[in-house]
């Protein structure tokens, strides 16, 4: 005789636009926000001082609100796309969409409009400052942020493709400013990109039953876990080695700049001190507050330097 399966717990909607909004802010992790954000403010006033081009509020205002918005738009696609994988992976399965908490229509509204609000912003550099840069780029910067997704069904290096992603924030926000590309955005981007791929990896190893079960690609699911965090390793060395080459390239970053680039490699140590191959109980933490103290800390201290100069 068999047993009819307990009743599965209704799964409570938000009503109000507001509770929506607030779900569909937590479940793409605004707060991650400050892992690229600080970089892009650091890049932005890096060009100012070192190409002599005015910096007003309203600039400062369209870097914040273009981050802000593309952020926005390529977490969205994020949820939009792994919607299906998300649901048969036991950590993302209540996810927004996979737990039918939030339509996949609302979500396509919110993508379709922090769109518009990008470019927007982009053409707002145009109308104050006569840059047509951003605006010529947005379209392409968007596509480039929306498909990684996709790459995890056929490449490992999907872990880079997010690194590049965000290293695209100092590159566009020095582009915004200047008009113009030079060697500090681009070897802070490499430092970005490493750095980012490299605790990518780290997190994904949460991940490693699931991704061998579904058929994901992921250096975890291609190598293991011990091997995956070996990768990691090696890529934040890059990370470091791009930070100090920052530090002597740029004649603005100084003293402060070094002791913060210190620091965060010091962080970095000790974010693979935290995580080993048959204890992941601290990647929470490795990933999060140690990459969210290491933007934050380059990134303050930098501007120090950038306002001393």
């Amino acid at each position: 005789m068999t047993t009819a399966a307990p009743p599965q717990p209704a799964i409570a909607n938000p009503q109000s636009a507001i509770s929506k909004l607030s779900l569909f802010a937590a479940d793409i992790k605004i707060a991650h926000t400050v892992f690229a954000l600080p970089w892009a403010v650091l890049s932005t006033f890096l060009a100012a001082k070192e190409t002599r081009h005015p910096l007003t509020p309203g600039i400062v205002l369209l870097v914040l609100g273009c981050m802000v918005t593309a952020r926005t738009v390529a977490m969205a696609a994020n949820r939009l796309l792994d919607a299906e994988l998300d649901a048969l992976n036991p950590r993302t399965a209540r996810r927004a969409v996979p737990s039918g908490k939030l339509s996949r229509r609302f979500y396509s509204v919110a993508l379709f409009a922090c769109a518009a609000g990008f470019v927007a912003c982009t053409w707002g550099f145009w109308s104050l400052a006569h840059n047509p840069w951003p605006m010529i780029l947005a379209l392409p910067v968007l596509a480039f942020l929306s498909v990684y997704p996709l790459l995890k069904r056929f490449t490992r290096l999907c872990h880079y493709y997010l690194g590049a992603a965000l290293a695209l924030a100092p590159v566009c926000a020095w582009l915004a400013i200047s008009g113009q590309i030079a060697w500090p955005p681009v070897i802070m981007a490499a430092a970005v990109l490493s750095w980012t791929a490299g605790f990518d990896i780290i997190y994904a190893c949460q991940d490693y039953e699931s991704d061998r079960a579904t058929g994901v690609f992921s250096v975890p699911a291609r190598m293991g876990i011990a091997g995956a965090l070996w990768v990691a390793r090696l890529t934040h060395v890059v990370s470091a080695a791009m930070l100090v080459l920052l530090g002597l390239v740029s004649p603005t970053l100084a003293t402060f700049y070094f002791v913060g680039a210190a620091i965060a490699i010091g962080l970095l140590i000790v974010e693979h001190l935290l995580v080993r191959a048959n204890d992941l109980s601290k990647v929470g933490l490795a990933f999060f507050t140690v990459n969210g103290v290491i933007s934050l800390l380059v990134g303050t201290l930098g501007l120090i330097d950038v306002f001393r100069a």
